[in-house]
Order: structure tokens, then sequence, then C-alpha cells
């Protein structure tokens, strides 16, 4: 199957891959570039002979001092029409930038990109409701950032406003 893909994503999207590197992988990985993902994943979805059109799970790299750029998302399709066809492939991102949504392809990537954001910073261009999904409304940073302080910034914070606002909300369905 990688030399399928690898032969389809060379002869219809060269401009969309970033880098080629051999990792030592049970599965085969593409690197693309992030304006890449949704054209790429939404023509390998319907394309014959390789048919990827199950997502099977989506999440994010920090690589913070290790590699560059710091993030990586990680998009790992299967094929249900051939159970044992799986790929992943890896989208750089340095931090702040934004990936497209593919949420238009994928249904299921909803809660994925929602969980990356909420825990990483990531954000996703295109996507309906780009808020916290995991953590509270109220809470500071993202703590599967590898720079994100080990005690935390002081979650002391949290319980009061969360009382606060739980209380306001109780008083306005009083009213």
């Amino acid at each position: 199957m990688k030399e399928t893909v690898q032969s389809f994503l060379k002869d219809k999207f060269p401009h969309f891959i970033s880098k080629e590197e051999e990792l030592h992988s049970n599965l085969p990985i593409f690197f693309l570039k992030p304006e890449g993902i949704v054209p790429v994943l939404s023509a390998l979805k319907t394309a014959p002979d390789i048919e990827l059109n199950y997502l099977n799970d989506l999440t994010a790299i920090d690589w913070l001092g290790k590699k560059s750029p710091r993030f990586e998302v990680c998009y790992l399709l299967r094929s249900g029409n051939k159970s044992s066809t799986r790929v992943q492939f890896r989208v750089g991102l340095e931090d702040g930038e934004e990936v497209p949504s593919i949420l238009g392809i994928f249904k299921g990537a909803n809660w994925p990109e929602r969980e990356v954001y909420d825990l990483f910073g990531i954000r996703f261009t295109g996507h309906p409701r780009m808020d916290r999904l995991i953590m509270p409304d109220n809470f500071q940073g993202h703590p599967l950032r590898k720079d994100y302080p080990l005690e935390g910034f002081g979650q002391d914070y949290l319980v009061e406003d969360l009382l606060t606002i739980h209380l306001k909300e109780d008083m306005e369905d009083q009213l």
C-alpha cells in the first residue's frame, strides 16, 4: 500500500509533499504541507485501489527542542474495504500556525480536532466550533505542550471561577 499511496501523491499532489523522511514504523507515514491536507485526504478517500475512507485517529506531537517544526498533527487513516490498510499523514506546524479542518471530509474529526486544540493549542481553520472540549473553559494554557509547567499555573482560580459561573447560571435560571 505504501508504494501505491506514494506514487499517487507524487503523480497528483507533488506540491503538497513537505518532505520525505524514512521512519522506522510498522505503517507508512507521509508528510504534507498544511494547505494540502484537505485536497489530499479528500482525493485518497475516493481513489480507486486506495479508498482511505475511515479516520482512525487524529492527534498531535510536540517536538519542543527536538525537531523543527515544533508540532506535527497526525492523521491515521484506514480503508474500510481493506481492514489491514493503515496510513499516517503528518502536517508540521510552528507555534501559532493553523491547519485546515478536515471535518468536511470526515465527520468523525469534530471532537479529535477540538481535543488537539484544547490540549496542544493547535487551531483548525474552518472548524465550526473551535473551543475547549476536555479542560474547563477558564483553564489557562494547553497541558500537553512540553513547555507547560509541571505544577500548572496554579489551578485555584478554576474552583473559584467555576463556583461563581455556576452560581450565576443557577440564579439566572431562577429568574
